[in-house]
């Protein structure tokens, strides 16, 4: 069954730019507006990835542990996304034992004694321009080295490279989208045009950032850790 709403680049850069007065009923964008316009289009995509929970960004990824391997590399591979942050990650067992381990900071990590092997606890991210390292503490010995690391990661929105693709989010968000982008080319144009763009561009966003959230209720715990520096304990 067809879509009644387009998706693509090209439906997303001609609406905004009639939103933002650009254009007229009829009338097409030029190809050297096609082409500024996509980039700023991407730059949009590329920034609201980084705000809210975008629940559609987020997989799974299996870690194969390795006896005496601290730290491994989540490249893409040939994916063209990369990864943006590990969120949540767990340990499971050949029997699909399961053992929550706990996220790292820098100055956690940092104040860590001696590395140790054994039975995982944490993990700690080092953010790379185009890959996430991840290190795990305990080192993993080879009991631990037959379970399996899962890692909830959020992945990058790919940018479209085709007119006619579609974009990586999906259409509930072609709105916000669409706005978003007007916002940002009307600039010269009557103040009552940039005004709506500005204002639908923020209420649609808003809109969707609230919608963006688990269906199920989140449970939260205190963290213990802190406890444990202040006994000297690591």
């Amino acid at each position: 069954m067809p879509f009644a709403v387009s998706n693509t680049a090209y439906g997303i850069i001609r609406d905004a730019m009639m939103d933002a007065g650009l254009l007229q009923e009829g009338d097409d964008p030029n190809s050297e507006q096609l082409s500024t316009f996509m980039r700023k289009l991407c730059d949009i995509i590329n920034l609201w990835q980084t705000q809210g929970l975008k629940l559609f960004l987020n997989q799974e990824i299996t870690v194969t542990l390795v006896d005496g391997q601290a730290s491994y590399t989540l490249d893409t591979g040939t994916q063209p996304a990369k990864n943006m942050r590990v969120l949540q990650g767990r340990i499971e067992g050949p029997s699909n034992q399961r053992r929550v381990i706990n996220a790292l900071s820098w100055q956690e990590w940092n104040m860590l004694s001696q590395a140790n092997t054994g039975c995982i606890t944490g993990y700690f991210v080092d953010k790379q321009a185009t890959s996430l390292i991840v290190h795990f503490w305990n080192t993993p010995n080879a009991t631990e080295a037959a379970n399996t690391a899962i890692l909830l990661v959020q992945v990058q929105a790919a940018n479209p490279f085709n007119l006619l693709e579609d974009v990586s989010f999906p259409q509930e968000w072609r709105i916000a989208l669409r706005w978003g982008l007007a916002d940002d080319i009307c600039t010269g144009q009557p103040v009552a045009i940039m005004a709506r763009c500005t204002d639908n561009a923020r209420r649609y966003k808003d809109m969707l950032e609230d919608w963006d959230v688990e269906d199920a209720e989140t449970t939260l715990a205190p963290d213990f850790r802190g406890a444990y520096q202040t006994g000297n304990f690591r």
